[in-house]
């Protein structure tokens, strides 16, 4: 998980296509790899945070302004 952060991070930061496409691909397949051997209550975890975001996100569109 912190590698596919870590190379998430940098390629926003790199300028280079063809290192940015490396970077973009190792982060990618890390989520990937780490989704799959990942404990239930991990997966469960990152799917639900989205989900509470979205929700969230919502409640707040639809509040009064004082």
């Amino acid at each position: 998980m912190a590698l596919a952060s870590f190379s998430a991070i940098l390629c926003f930061t790199v300028q280079e296509d063809v290192v940015r496409a490396s970077l973009g691909c190792v982060a990618v397949l890390s989520i990937l790899v780490t989704l799959f051997f990942a404990p239930w209550v991990l997966k469960l975890t990152l799917m639900a945070v989205p989900f509470g975001l979205e929700r969230f996100y919502r409640l707040n569109q639809n509040a009064p302004m004082d």
